[in-house]
């Protein structure tokens, strides 16, 4: 089988089930930036090296986007089936390890922080707005077709995770923190005299 089509020369591609639509198409963005997110974190995972103890999780997202990849490129009203699964079990995943690593720092994350910090941790917030990015193109996608509602939910709670993963690198690392402000909740609680600490 040859790599190359031909058939999208004229700025066209094939969604799951055969219909063609534009290349620019809000289901095609979408599913482009996701692609795009699973290649930052195939970087990461080259950078933290085999042994890492992320990888196995990390291996896991990335299989997991594949398959909500191919289910986002499935129109509802397509008459072939995807038997590629659900990873339903993606917005638990996400938050347990997040839960995992807050316990595991030093440091609760009150701030908004700049981006940075050592190479990982800097790869960690590329995935994360890369992923925002995917969030928003997804929202569009959900205006003009039904979506599995696990997707929206996992890809949300993804950025969360990366935004965590960048903490404890830095934390694992001795690295400080740029903060830029407070949470808006903590801000809040700061300068609210009615409201106790």
């Amino acid at each position: 089988m040859k790599i190359y089509t031909k058939k999208g020369d004229k700025g066209t591609t094939g969604l799951f089930g055969g219909k063609r639509v534009d290349k620019d198409d809000v289901r095609v963005e979408c599913v482009g930036t996701l692609d795009e997110v699973n290649s930052t974190i195939g970087m990461l995972r080259v950078k933290l090296g085999t042994a890492h103890e992320w990888q196995s999780n990390l291996h896991k997202i990335q299989k997991d986007l594949m398959d909500m990849m191919s289910h986002l490129a499935r129109p509802s009203d397509a008459a072939k089936i995807n038997t590629n699964p659900m990873p339903a079990d993606g917005p638990v995943f996400c938050e347990t390890w997040i839960d995992a690593l807050e316990n595991a720092m030093t440091n609760p994350s009150d701030y908004f922080i700049l981006p940075g910090g050592n190479e990982i941790s800097a790869l960690c917030h590329m995935v994360r707005t890369q992923m925002r990015r995917g969030e928003r193109r997804l929202v569009s996608l959900i205006k003009t077709d039904e979506v599995e509602e696990t997707i929206p939910a996992y890809i949300n709670r993804l950025s969360d995770l990366f935004f965590t993963l960048s903490r404890a690198e830095m934390d694992k690392a001795g690295v400080a923190e740029e903060k830029w402000q407070l949470f808006l909740y903590k801000r809040f609680k700061h300068t609210d005299p009615a409201v106790k600490p």
